[in-house]
């Protein structure tokens, strides 16, 4: 991990009485070259080594309080976010025969501990779950069987969604941590959001509404099942309301409404200009329009011209910019929803798009995030790219602790890198058991992040420096 400038990761090690104080401090400077290769066996060593601090939490909540005095939070994708267009992205360099430095040091996560049979615990050497200091774990939630393709926290609600594979939506408490309810939907949930109070789930092959959903837990807030029948496919949008005190809460189910031509996985979901949008796997972007007057949503639009699914969506400003497995990615103007530019810098699947104030940023498995600015013929073009060794899944904004701007970015090593922004530079990693394939902002510094193992994580952003594993 990159360390320019900003908290170390390490603890200095008390230095020997026998040992001459000058010598010490320029040891307590430098990383055991031992301890790098794995086979320090000084104890003490009077040269820097990793503390691990990781211990097992037992199921808590995190935070209700902060959810309802509001907070910034950070970014949320159909946002955007004032940003200095003046900056450059990407870490200066150094100049000629400038002795500032950035120190590379290697980090490895115990395999042990991937496999679930670390027998060291807190005193392994090498990193479990997180590497860095800016932010902690606060409990993991546990019951998908299958991987997590959705997360998301209405605007004032004390409850938590996590969509997953394993066909199942699950409502979380957010002052205890419990799981307050699941609602099985038949099908594989491909994507989440919420919106105001709504909370909009993306899915496939659902053939009915089944009477199941009539109801649930006794604590459960009113959900509303909105159902949009095509020929091979349903989406479901669930209206999430606050909830009075009483002694059971029924599902109210309903009109369905068909929409015009196949749908297929649905894949991204987003709002923008009072439409709502759904990237399909056929390619096609379909969007509706809430009617006020029917309580119901209408068939607005079809956007055609990606040749393959539509696996991401984002709306910044009067555009929708949409990412596919066909290498694109396509700008839509949210007043005539016609396609005004196609951006081809990538050369694999687009994971994942971002709008961050004026920039479009992009995340692709061709193991590259770019950075796209508008030029004076009011073109996208790429104005920085990023490189990783790993394809990339998907990329969430936010503000640390510090209000500095803050990029997660997920890749398909099981890791989540934490870049410092314009600079990229590292300053931290999250590691995960699977793919990380859902990341979340929440308010008052809380983030979520979901796995391939059907873990849903819950960290914050720490107001001060603690060391951890």
């Amino acid at each position: 991990m990159d360390v320019d400038g900003g908290r170390r990761i390490f603890n200095r090690l008390r230095p020997s009485s026998s040992t001459d104080h000058r010598n010490n401090n320029t040891r307590q400077q430098k990383v055991c070259f031992h301890w790098e290769k794995g086979n320090c066996s000084r104890n003490p060593c009077p040269f820097l080594h990793p503390t691990a601090a990781n211990g097992k939490r037992g199921h808590q909540g995190f935070g209700a309080e902060d959810i309802y005095r509001g907070g910034s939070g950070g970014l949320r994708r159909t946002g955007n976010y004032n940003f200095n267009s003046n900056s450059s992205w990407g870490r200066p360099q150094p100049a000629i025969g400038s002795r500032n430095f950035v120190r590379k040091v290697e980090k490895k996560i115990c395999n042990y501990w991937v496999q679930g049979s670390c027998r060291y615990g807190d005193t392994c050497k090498f990193l479990h779950q997180w590497s860095t200091d800016s932010f902690t774990l606060l409990t993991t939630l546990e019951g998908h069987k299958q991987a997590v393709t959705g997360i998301t926290l209405p605007s004032g609600s004390d409850k938590l969604y996590s969509g997953s594979e394993d066909e199942t939506v699950r409502v979380w408490d957010c002052q205890s941590g419990q799981l307050s309810g699941v609602v099985n939907l038949g099908c594989s949930v491909g994507c989440m959001l919420s919106e105001g109070p709504w909370v909009f789930v993306g899915l496939t092959n659902l053939v009915k509404c089944s009477p199941q959903y009539k109801q649930l837990r006794p604590h459960l807030s009113v959900l509303q099942f909105y159902l949009c029948h095509s020929p091979d496919c349903w989406f479901q949008t669930i209206l999430s309301k606050p909830h009075d005190p009483g002694p059971a809460w029924n599902v109210q189910t309903s009109m369905e409404l068909s929409l015009s031509g196949p749908v297929g996985q649905v894949y991204s979901i987003i709002v923008g200009n009072d439409l709502l949008f759904a990237g399909n796997k056929d390619g096609t972007i379909l969007a509706w329009k809430f009617n006020a007057a029917t309580n119901c949503f209408e068939p607005a639009a079809s956007l055609k011209g990606h040749t393959l699914a539509v696996v991401t969506l984002v709306v910044g400003g009067n555009r929708m910019y949409s990412g596919s497995m066909d290498h694109t990615i396509r700008v839509w103007s949210l007043e005539t929803l016609q396609c005004v530019q196609t951006l081809t810098g990538h050369n694999h699947v687009v994971t994942s798009v971002l709008c961050w104030d004026q920039f479009l940023l992009s995340a692709s498995l061709d193991n590259t995030a770019k950075v796209w600015a508008t030029t004076e013929s009011g073109n996208l073009e790429v104005t920085y790219t990023h490189t990783e060794e790993q394809g990339l899944i998907t990329l969430c904004g936010m503000h640390d602790s510090e209000s500095k701007p803050v990029l997660f970015c997920s890749c398909n090593d099981n890791s989540v890198r934490v870049y410092d922004l314009p600079s990229f530079s590292e300053r931290g990693m999250i590691f995960s058991k699977e793919e990380v394939r859902s990341i979340q902002i929440g308010p008052g510094g809380l983030f979520f992040t979901g796995d391939g193992s059907g873990q849903v994580r819950v960290w914050k952003w720490s107001s001060e420096s603690t060391t951890t594993s």
